[in-house]
């Protein structure tokens, strides 16, 4: 028998030694039928599935052809309507709300969808395991799935579909957590809930936690929460009138260079701002805003007739302005990075159904399969490999033809040199983990 898919395997083999198959089987709270696949096995076959390059549930009919593949797992790939049917108990109706607005609410998570995140943690624990870091970097932000569901909302870009928040751990390259909600719920609503929830899923080892994030999170409710906890942040401000004329009365010396454009330089100043909600509290932190200006040089304007733009960070960091204005603006790097792969590079996309709770449990398994890459390309792949997109792991790792033999009672799996070589190491790293997790 023969398989074009021998690699991906590894998915599922880090998926088990990691330990979070079995907790994906302890925490979603599916019950196993009597004759049929384990929420583990169901989870497993699809990221499997997703690591090959499938992207809806109707592509398990090809994936069942594969008795090679089959054999490797040691189970069954599920039907198409058998996976329907797994992410459907992840949905449950009349749950108590988390967050009420005029035209959108947020439900709370049912048990198993709730599980899954608990499992995820597990994973968490893993990679703190196999490379301990002290700094966790939380980066927010929500991304927009565009859907033609007729259960989908529209979304402020005009488009229906759904509007999840993620928050990265960029230090391990993690996703700590996400809250999957309709497309019409405002992106600047209800993160603190989402940041705490995401600072309870750190694993131990964790000496400082900072965050970065948008204008969205700008909420002065979050931002005297972190305050308290001690966390450091840099977030994007929002462009009120009264901080607007702060930075336009600034004088021109105030003005540090940052780079030189071309067209335009970006600049850079302290500004003395207190919100309004803030001169009358007693006790109240003192925090930094540092304004950003881009001036276009003599000759150039915007397109709306303007030779300059502003925008300002708000921070509780100490350090140099620039160097914090820097370090908040690499988010773009991480966050965003994480969107398009989860998207283009997965298929957290491609929802499966008209339930919100099944959607909710294909993105989160999307982004445990984002996390498994992760973990993968720098536990056990080669540095070539660290940076990889899911597309070039396909091509390296998982698409590659084997043949499945049975010889004295063992099962075997036969490769051509180079994909022998990359995947008898990256299986010999995998056998290895480290001696305990930690935060299980």
């Amino acid at each position: 028998m023969t398989t074009p898919y021998a690699g991906a395997t590894l998915v599922a083999e880090l998926f088990r030694i990691s330990g979070t198959a079995e907790k994906v089987d302890r925490e979603a709270g599916t019950k196993r039928r009597r004759r049929g696949l384990s929420a583990a096995e169901f989870a497993e076959s699809l990221m499997v599935l997703w690591a090959v390059g499938g992207e809806r549930c109707d592509d398990f009919e090809q994936l069942r052809e594969d008795a090679a593949l089959a054999v490797l797992l040691e189970h069954e790939l599920p039907s198409p309507q058998a996976a329907r049917d797994f992410l459907a108990s992840f949905h449950a109706e009349e749950l108590p709300l988390l967050q009420v607005g005029e035209a959108s609410q947020v439900p709370s998570e049912s048990t198993p969808l709730a599980g899954l995140l608990r499992a995820n943690r597990h994973l968490l624990a893993y990679a703190q395991a196999c490379s301990p870091q002290t700094v966790a970097t939380l980066d927010v932000d929500a991304t927009i799935l565009e859907s033609s569901k007729r259960q989908a909302e529209m979304t402020y870009k005009h488009v229906r579909g759904y509007q999840p928040v993620v928050v990265l751990w960029a230090e391990q390259d993690l996703v700590v957590s996400d809250e999957f909600r309709d497309g019409n719920v405002p992106a600047g609503s209800g993160n603190l809930r989402v940041v705490q929830r995401a600072v309870a899923q750190l694993p131990e080892g964790i000496e400082r936690i900072r965050l970065r994030a948008d204008t969205a999170l700008y909420e002065q409710e979050l931002l005297d929460w972190l305050d308290e906890e001690g966390i450091e942040y840099g977030i994007s401000a929002d462009m009120s009138r009264e901080l607007r004329a702060a930075i336009e009365a600034l004088d021109e010396s105030a003005w540090h260079l940052e780079r030189d454009e071309g067209d335009a330089l970006r600049q850079w100043a302290e500004v003395a701002f207190v919100p309004d909600d803030k001169r009358h509290r007693k006790h109240a932190p003192v925090r930094r805003y540092l304004a950003i200006r881009i001036l276009k040089k003599q000759g150039a304007l915007f397109a709306d007739g303007s030779d300059r733009k502003h925008f300002a960070v708000v921070t509780n960091r100490k350090d140099d302005g620039l160097e914090v204005l820097r370090w908040q603006r690499a988010k773009a790097g991480t966050i965003e990075q994480v969107h398009d792969t989860m998207t283009n590079g997965l298929a957290a996309e491609g929802l499966p159904s008209k339930l919100f709770g099944a959607n909710a449990a294909w993105f989160r398994l999307n982004a445990m399969l984002y996390n498994l890459l992760s973990i993968l390309r720098r536990t056990a792949l080669p540095e070539e490999l660290r940076n990889a997109r899911p597309k070039r792991l396909r091509f390296r790792c998982f698409n590659v033809l084997g043949q499945v033999v049975r010889h004295a009672g063992e099962t075997l799996l036969r490769l051509k040199a180079a994909a022998r070589r990359l995947i008898d190491e990256a299986r010999l790293a995998l056998r290895h983990p480290p001696p305990a997790l930690l935060g299980d």
